[in-house]
């Protein structure tokens, strides 16, 4: 099965830069400390989420030579998770809460990642589904783990810099809809894709 990049960019694109805890925290630190005095917290998410990509992309690797017949099982059960989350983006709220004014660190960022489920699934989705034809050499699951790791901190970046723009513009109901329902879609054409492959 050749890999489906339309696909594959739509899904991560879609998880990464949807709300989620980097994302929501990150902007809040964008707003209360801005983006120089948040970059230590940032680079912790940064080095948790690679760490994260390229153990999920060795253990689908390790998977699909001891067990290639799980693979497809993956393959569903990830498009299943794709259609959850896609109902989630459907009706999620972009609510950033000031109550904790707190600056977080590198160490903070870091430790977010291993109880981060939406990170943890989001590597397994990517490598047990997507990228499971991808050449598994050390090459590639760095370079793969690097490029979903800037694609990240892209993300959080661009909440962080739009924190508040974002929480005054999605704080339209009919605006929040429209944004909300445009990712769902995006989702479920990746989870689609998947299954009929």
């Amino acid at each position: 099965m050749e890999i489906d990049y339309v696909s594959l960019f739509i899904f991560t694109f879609v998880t990464t830069f949807t709300p989620g805890p980097n994302t929501i925290s990150s902007a809040m630190m964008g707003i209360q400390a801005g983006y120089r005095r948040s970059m230590p917290y940032f680079l912790g998410i940064a080095t948790g989420f690679f760490s994260i990509m390229l153990f999920s992309g060795i253990f689908a690797s390790l998977l699909s030579r001891v067990l290639p017949e799980v693979m497809q099982v993956f393959s569903f059960l990830g498009a299943a998770y794709i259609l959850y989350l896609a109902y989630r983006v459907l009706h999620a709220d972009y609510t950033l809460s000031q109550e904790n004014p707190k600056v977080l660190d590198y160490k903070d960022g870091l430790l977010l990642q291993l109880f981060n489920p939406k990170v943890l699934v989001l590597a397994l989705t990517l490598y047990t589904t997507f990228l499971s034809s991808m050449n598994r050499s050390v090459q590639s699951l760095l370079f793969s783990a690097l490029f979903f790791t800037m694609m990240s901190f892209s993300a959080i970046s661009l909440w962080a810099f739009f924190g508040i723009t974002f929480a005054h513009v999605l704080i339209s109901q009919k605006a929040r809809r429209m944004v909300n329902g445009i990712l769902a879609l995006l989702l479920a054409y990746s989870a689609i894709t998947l299954v009929i492959a």
